[in-house]
């Protein structure tokens, strides 16, 4: 039917896909430029970046975490995906690829299970001293089986506590994290999804209670002091510098 002089012609509306598109195409060339930039820092690194490196980085005024938000989106459907872990960043495998890559993976030794118990109660109860360790456990703790851990690099030497012998104490890492595909501390399984899992009896004391993880790991605690270079050389994680004769 021929249209009159008089009728009313309404166009359809976007829809929300085309939209977004549309937006897309008139973003920003900052935030292009600066999902570029990201994109290449995170790729190039053989470790997780934290947000505070690429805020170093980037131009001033940088939108990084619309920049992160994009690429993780653009990522999440691909052969590896852009992933947080604590507050840095990295690409890893996409999880359901990851058997593509037994073939090549190296065949670690499984840790003990005083090493596993000693890891999880730093993991829950961080920061952690080795006498307080040994307290949680009921059971002398083995320096080498704490030496494993260190060397595995999924704890480390936090600072040294405000008590007498100034003993130090310990903490899970980023790489902790990253091994164990955790965004953050408080991702660790709570106390019912470690009785599904079978790792507790399901007949526990009524007043047993899971420690709920701290919420940044970095930041030392009240009764706390951080290491210093003399700590260091006493741990012997620094070489002492020579005197001049």
């Amino acid at each position: 039917m021929p249209m009159t002089e008089n009728s009313n012609v309404v166009p359809f509306a976007a829809s929300e896909g085309e939209q977004e598109t549309e937006a897309r195409e008139v973003r920003s060339p900052q935030l292009l430029e600066a999902k570029r930039m990201v994109e290449a820092i995170v790729f190039a690194s053989a470790e997780p970046v934290p947000e505070k490196v690429l805020a170093e980085r980037l131009p001033d005024g940088t939108d990084i975490a619309e920049a992160l938000k994009e690429l993780q989106g653009e990522y999440e459907k691909r052969g590896v995906n852009l992933v947080r872990v604590e507050n840095s960043w990295a690409f890893r495998t996409a999880s359901d690829l990851s058997f593509l890559m037994n073939r090549n993976a190296v065949q670690q030794r499984k840790l003990s299970r005083a090493a596993l118990e000693m890891l999880a109660v730093i993991a829950y109860h961080q920061p952690v001293t080795r006498a307080e360790i040994e307290e949680i456990r009921g059971v002398e703790t083995s320096k080498g089986t704490l030496d494993i851990l260190l060397e595995t690099g999924w704890v480390k030497m936090r600072g040294r506590r405000r008590t007498p012998g100034r003993p130090v104490t310990y903490g899970t890492s980023t790489e902790f994290l990253d091994h164990f595909g955790l965004t953050e501390l408080r991702d660790l399984p709570g106390i019912d999804e470690l009785k599904g899992a079978g790792l507790l009896s399901a007949r526990m004391p009524a007043n047993f209670s899971v420690p709920q993880p701290m919420t940044d790991p970095d930041e030392l605690t009240e009764d706390e002091d951080p290491l210093t270079d003399i700590d260091l050389e006493e741990l012997g994680l620094l070489t002492p510098l020579a005197e001049d004769d």
